[in-house]
């Protein structure tokens, strides 16, 4: 079991996690309903979304802090109210909130903290908190960020969920070396950080292993064989085949 108490069904010992990255976005506006629903079907166990605070204070599924590029539309969505984002529309399809995200999946929902500014931790973590609570979904949430103050937040508001500590190749070296991985059951690694010895070392620290962005299938067959814990992908259904293909035993 590993030490940090994240056992399943965020662990499974036969394969890596899968999770469909922003939803199945190949087919369906990311993060967005449409996107979440095609995970089931595309064989993820999981789906990975991105959650902003707005500027009625709703936390909604959106990646950007411009609307520009999903909605064509000007401004930040912080800067932008509610009703004002449910006029918009992401490649057709409504911006949601983050309790609509949950409602539209029965899976795992890595729910990934956009924070850019350490004052917002807490207003967004709060607001993720109470809108998982009414959709009772607590048990299948895990909440990530590349934020440390944002998991601080989130281990002060809400200890039950689960939480998972993101960084990249570009990283300052505290958070590359998940220094502050203590507030964490997981860490979440650029693919490009994980190689053997590093999977071998977070996980004897206890950690469960999440990579990120894995899309080629020579990535996701060298990830499988190391024994990550999870796939973040863009492409679920491959992810899957390789996976179950691998059945390189993960540690529990």
């Amino acid at each position: 079991m590993l030490s940090r108490g994240l056992g399943p069904p965020w662990i499974r010992t036969d394969r890596p996690l899968v999770y469909a990255h922003r939803g199945v976005n190949a087919e369906a506006p990311e993060n967005t309903e449409a996107a979440f629903a095609l995970a089931e079907i595309r064989g993820a166990d999981g789906v990975e979304l991105d959650v902003v605070l707005c500027a009625t204070g709703e936390a909604v599924v959106f990646h950007d802090e411009t609307l520009a590029r999903m909605t064509g539309a000007m401004g930040l969505v912080r800067e932008t109210s509610f009703s004002e984002l449910r006029r918009l529309r992401a490649g057709g399809e409504r911006i949601p909130l983050l309790e609509e995200a949950l409602e539209s999946t029965p899976l795992l929902v890595n729910v990934e903290l956009k924070c850019e500014h350490a004052a917002d931790a807490f207003p967004l973590v709060k607001a993720a908190a109470r809108a998982i609570t009414r959709v009772h979904a607590d048990a299948r949430v895990l909440f990530s960020s590349f934020h440390p103050v944002a998991l601080w937040a989130a281990a002060r508001v809400a200890p039950a969920i689960v939480r998972g500590l993101l960084f990249e190749s570009h990283a300052p070296l505290p958070l590359r070396a998940a220094w502050a991985a203590p507030l964490a059951s997981a860490v979440h690694p650029q693919a490009s950080q994980c190689d053997e010895t590093s999977v071998e070392r977070w996980r004897a620290r206890g950690y469960a292993v999440n990579a990120w962005t894995v899309n080629d299938d020579a990535d996701l067959d060298r990830l499988c064989q190391i024994g990550v814990s999870g796939l973040i992908t863009d492409r679920p259904a491959r992810a899957r085949e390789i996976a179950e293909r691998t059945k390189n035993p993960v540690p529990a």
